[in-house]
């Protein structure tokens, strides 16, 4: 059948800012900004406002849909391999989850590596959620969201949490997440002409600015969510782009989740691009994948 020329057009897009982003000699800050600009890959969804906060030390930004409901809340980490984006880059697409799923979404601020390595940006994910619980949400009434690293994280927060015999979020939603810090799977070279963002190289940079300690083995259980231990995680979707130099990764982790008996769905995006979801509100897949997305929030969280 094949893609819609919106999926196309915004394939487009994301390789232009790719493009710009890579030119040679450039300062971080300055790739930093360039990055920013994905957002303009998302329309403004309508019947949301936003607020910013301080989340217990963490810059964040509440995106709040019209008639959310009181009681719930997403948390949602950003993408950018930790090295880039922002809340600013995740505002609009966070905002469009947070419409399907009808709650509100805490955009975490989280800090970035090479300045600030693992596990900063964990901690600003548990110092967040933990701001979610002051402010009087329960665990089962958060739900745990991200894309790129931030669907990393959005596993990550769960099991740090479980590890300490704590409450965890009530349902995940994780998409094109990075799994397998080793960079070993067949489809990072695979697809390496068809992601028009993250190709090997870019891995293996964020990745060095990333994890700093050279005690830190990359088969870690702690980075390598490939390699963790899942059991108690609350009900899981997955969705990737079959595009993305990371696919396997977002295949790997759903089939784990089955071998752990996890409540769980896997959503592969034909020819999908990784983090899809920047083209929130424009491409008519990628709108029908968070209609999902929301849904799977609606069913699982309060529960």
């Amino acid at each position: 059948m094949g893609v819609s020329p919106e999926a196309q057009q915004f394939a487009q897009f994301l390789e232009g800012v790719s493009a710009k982003s890579s030119t040679p000699g450039l300062d971080l800050a300055v790739v930093r900004d360039i990055v920013d600009s994905n957002h303009k890959a998302s329309t403004e969804p309508e019947g949301v406002t936003y607020a910013e906060v301080d989340a217990g030390g963490v810059p964040a930004l509440w995106a709040i849909p019209q008639d959310a409901d009181p009681d719930k809340a997403l948390l949602h980490f950003h993408f950018g391999g930790s090295v880039t984006a922002s809340m600013h880059s995740d505002r609009k697409a966070a905002g469009h989850i947070a419409k399907a799923a009808g709650a509100r979404s805490l955009v975490v601020d989280f800090r970035l590596a090479p300045e600030h390595p693992y596990p900063a940006q964990l901690d600003d994910a548990e110092t967040a959620y933990r701001w979610l619980l002051s402010q009087g949400y329960e665990p089962h009434n958060i739900g745990s969201t991200g894309h790129s690293i931030g669907g990393t994280l959005a596993v990550m927060l769960p099991l740090r949490l479980l590890a300490k015999g704590e409450a965890t979020p009530g349902a995940i939603v994780s998409v094109s997440p990075w799994t397998d810090l080793t960079i070993q799977n067949p489809s990072v070279d695979e697809n390496e002409d068809n992601d028009k963002m993250p190709s090997r190289n870019t891995l293996e940079l964020f990745r060095g600015a990333w994890l700093q300690d050279p005690a830190v083995d990359f088969t870690d259980p702690r980075i390598s969510i490939a390699k963790a231990d899942l059991t108690g995680l609350p009900p899981t979707a997955v969705h990737y782009g079959e595009y993305e130099t990371l696919a396997d990764d977002g295949a790997e982790l759903a089939r784990r989740l089955a071998d752990f008996k996890i409540t769980s769905e896997v959503h592969p995006l034909p020819e999908g691009q990784h983090s899809f979801v920047l083209g929130a509100g424009r491409v008519p897949e990628v709108n029908r994948a968070i209609q999902q997305m929301g849904q799977w929030l609606r069913q699982h969280l309060g529960n």
